[in-house]
């Protein structure tokens, strides 16, 4: 089975960040990976922007190096590579100053085309390239800004971001990207629920006894602690990826696919979160803060060591158990967990479902509710556990087994990396997959009174050894429930 690439329309993506590290490890390869299927059509182009003195040549090595260093020996070959650099140019920009914006508009020109611009900058530079890009008549009706996360800090940092970027591009012309729901599994759970008859009648708590989302992450901080130490792990994943996921497993049927008709569902759930606050706070949420361990085989140090801050309470690690409150959900809880230094890199959610009524086979036998595991990383794939008749003679012995695909197997081609699809669905002005802007405030509207909490409080990070799967509290959290979490019996 193959995978069918359809064409976009000309385009001109400007990638202000151009050198960055993002740029060079996810966005030209992911650019690359489009063209080589054949999916830019004409002479469209990819135009990169930074501070930095380049020329378009130098910057044509500069991505050269890049593909060798971010993609497989397999998928480059001489020609796709040499037509690819042919489509990229650059510009030497200053975001803050005049320099470089007269000759980023002369290469624009003023044909009628799609133009891209995304800013994979600090959030600080999103307002002034946005006034920039208007005051220089770089907008025009089918302009679209990408802008990457942190969306602010807080509520009132993420309005005023908003505000800035509003005051130059109509919301519709703003994409949020969260590369997480660029991700074939995620889009699959919408595949899952509202394709097939089977699941759609369950989703919900006459039959759900409870939901697990995790994103967990074997590395440390990783080059970025002057970033995190100031963000933390409820800023970096709980206030985008997590509670992205959790819409997703939790919204209402959309009317459609259309992106403001699946968007107004995820608001829904956003707005139906229970509240956490000093009430609560210590008995629905746990931070923690990984000491030095072994990943693996190789000894790590601990975060405050990684930082060179031995006075930081920055939590990398954060355990929720939410709630929804309204007529699909209430009385479900979705326990959320996401941390870095855990036991390795995986990012799941478990729909468990309730125990069959009455077991027929006698209590000796081992009786399990069924399960379904959406895997987004690493492998890809879906598991459905059921139980089943050992095979054999001699009585009715049951077996929990899972129905297991995996999409590398079962379809037998690279799964496209997120960035790849959403790049692309930027072009084609496909804002599915893209946080709209009341998401992003109610997202804040919800996480921003737990920190608030955190620190009302006092509520300290729990130390938890690199290597383990988090604070002993965050066990708990789920197991005075009657629950666990989930690890996976074939792993």
């Amino acid at each position: 089975m193959t995978s069918k690439f359809i064409p976009v329309e000309e385009f001109d993506y400007v990638v202000f960040g151009g050198t960055g590290d993002l740029a060079e490890r996810k966005l030209l390869p992911a650019l690359y990976r489009r063209a080589a299927d054949f999916q830019f059509t004409g002479d469209s182009r990819i135009i990169g922007a930074s501070r930095a003195k380049m020329t378009s040549e130098e910057y044509r090595q500069f991505a050269a190096k890049a593909l060798d260093a971010h993609v497989g020996d397999e998928e480059r070959d001489q020609t796709s590579v040499a037509d690819f650099l042919e489509r990229l140019h650059y510009v030497s920009v200053d975001a803050t100053q005049d320099a470089g914006w007269s000759e980023l508009k002369a290469l624009l020109g003023d044909e009628d085309r799609v133009r891209a611009f995304y800013l994979a900058v600090s959030p600080r530079l999103f307002g002034p390239i946005a006034s920039r890009l208007h005051g220089e008549g770089l907008v025009n009706e089918h302009s679209r800004l990408v802008i990457e996360k942190p969306i602010g800090h807080d509520l009132a940092s993420a309005i005023e971001l908003n505000r800035a970027v509003g005051e130059h591009f109509r919301e519709d012309q703003v994409y949020r990207i969260d590369h997480y729901l660029g991700k074939e599994t995620v889009q699959n759970l919408m595949a899952l629920r509202f394709a097939n008859a089977l699941f759609e009648p369950l989703w919900n708590s006459a039959h759900v006894d409870h939901v697990q989302i995790t994103v967990a992450e074997s590395l440390g901080v990783e080059g970025r602690g002057n970033y995190y130490d100031h963000s933390g792990a409820i800023r970096d994943m709980v206030q985008n990826h997590l509670l992205q996921l959790l819409c997703l497993v939790a919204m209402e049927p959309p009317a459609s696919i259309d992106a403001d008709a699946v968007r107004d569902e995820k608001l829904k759930v956003l707005r139906c979160l229970e509240p956490i606050g000093p009430a609560n706070v210590g008995d629905v949420t746990v931070r923690g803060q990984y000491v030095a361990g072994a990943s693996g085989t190789q000894a790590v140090p601990g975060y405050l060591d990684e930082i060179d801050n031995d006075q930081s309470d920055t939590e990398t690690y954060v355990a929720i158990k939410a709630e929804i409150s309204n007529w699909r959900w209430a009385g479900v809880p979705f326990y959320l967990r996401t941390g870095k230094r855990l036991p390795e890199r995986v990012s799941e959610i478990v729909i468990q479902f309730r125990p069959a009524p009455h077991n027929i086979f006698g209590e000796e036998e081992r009786f399990e509710a069924n399960r379904l595991v959406v895997r987004l990383q690493p492998d890809e794939g879906v598991k459905q556990w059921i139980m089943i008749k050992d095979p054999g003679p001699g009585g009715m012995r049951l077996r929990h087994v899972p129905l297991d695909m995996s999409f590398a197997k079962a379809f037998n081609v690279r799964s496209p990396d997120a960035y790849e699809r959403l790049l692309l669905d930027v072009i084609r002005g496909n804002a599915t997959l893209f946080m709209r802007r009341d998401e992003v405030e109610s997202a804040w509207t919800w996480v921003d009174p737990i920190i608030a909490a955190w620190r009302e409080t006092g509520k300290k990070v729990q130390r938890y050894t690199a290597g383990s799967w988090g604070p002993t509290a965050s066990i708990a959290l789920i197991e005075r429930d009657g629950r666990t979490w989930y690890e996976d019996e074939n792993a």
